[in-house]
């Protein structure tokens, strides 16, 4: 996958929408306390990936060099449509649980995949959950056989169907921003892919929704994450532009693709307090920014560009 050097645009705006057609979503009931980390399973072929469903497509990105937003300013954000219903939800448990991977899964991979970690720190990572469910996830398993033994570079590597498996770096660097150090009820992916981020997400997040338009690349995400019997991800077939509504406030969205902008759907679908994560591309194609959009407010959204980063395109409907 064709890289161009990683930069950042100190960009950061508020989107201020039109109160009267906008109807306000509800605050997200929070977790009151976290409870322990529930291990992954060793691989079973008939364990099944709790509740399957799936979205839109996956994403290949350049090396991003982290950046702050800066000269943040508050202009009006376009009228948003009709917000989808934000049920406030009540949570069970408030915790991600934990893979505790054993036997065939940790192998020699489990070296290999503390050194990425070890990159990954250097490069700036310090969110230690995030560590932690990167050196945890065996990326091995979610790549062609034939490309097993690149797994754990940090590069993006074909996955079919025209997508690709993002960079670790990436990866790891989304879901920090997305995380902000908070704890996570529910979180929505926008590109399902091959599963892997996914499955990182699941380490970080109470519940992960993910969507993805690519049926067959739906299908191979759940054989990739049934041996890994991953209680709390839930896949869904769909077009990812369109979000979730039914599970909808998410304290997180993580879009693996990138459009000329944000899905107002998507910012609808965002808790107040809740942070989006997607790359948003320019008109002409030539460049992509790794983007931040903060809810503050029923109708009010501040956006912060950060990284140079590379996805395959977002698309609506489904294939």
């Amino acid at each position: 996958m064709k890289n161009s050097p990683p930069g950042s645009a100190g960009k950061s705006q508020s989107r201020q929408a039109n109160a009267q057609t906008a109807a306000p979503a509800k605050p997200q009931a929070r977790p009151s306390a976290a409870t322990p980390p529930k291990p992954l399973a060793a691989p079973s072929a008939k364990a099944p990936v709790k509740a399957p469903l799936q979205a839109p497509l996956n994403a290949s990105v350049k090396a991003p060099a982290r950046s702050a937003a800066q000269n943040s300013t508050a202009r009006p954000s376009p009228q948003p449509a009709a917000s989808a219903k934000p049920a406030a939800r009540a949570t069970e448990r408030s915790a991600a649980p934990n893979v505790a991977l054993n036997g065939a899964l940790a192998l020699t991979s489990e070296r290999v995949r503390e050194r990425m970690v070890e990159r990954l720190r250097a490069n700036g990572v310090t969110d230690q959950r995030v560590l932690n469910a990167m050196s945890v996830v065996p990326r091995h398993m979610f790549v062609d056989p034939g490309l097993a033994a690149q797994a754990y570079e940090d590069a993006a590597l074909p996955i079919g169907h025209h997508q690709t498996i993002s960079k670790p770096s990436v990866v790891a660097r989304m879901i920090e921003l997305a995380a902000a150090g908070r704890a996570l009820n529910n979180v929505l992916e926008i590109g399902t892919g091959c599963g892997y981020q996914a499955a990182v997400l699941s380490q970080v997040a109470r519940e992960v929704y993910s969507i993805e338009r690519i049926r067959p690349l739906s299908e191979r995400a759940k054989t990739n994450l049934r041996p890994l019997r991953i209680p709390n991800i839930r896949l869904h077939y769909g077009d990812g532009r369109l979000g979730l509504p039914s599970a909808a406030p998410f304290d997180a969205i993580v879009i693996a693709a990138a459009g000329l902008d944000v899905p107002q759907a998507l910012l609808e679908q965002l808790a107040i307090g809740g942070r989006l994560v997607a790359p948003v591309g320019s008109q002409e194609g030539q460049s992509q920014v790794l983007t931040l959009v903060e809810r503050l407010g029923p109708a009010q959204w501040r956006e912060s560009r950060l990284d140079r980063v590379f996805f395959v395109p977002l698309k609506s409907g489904v294939i």
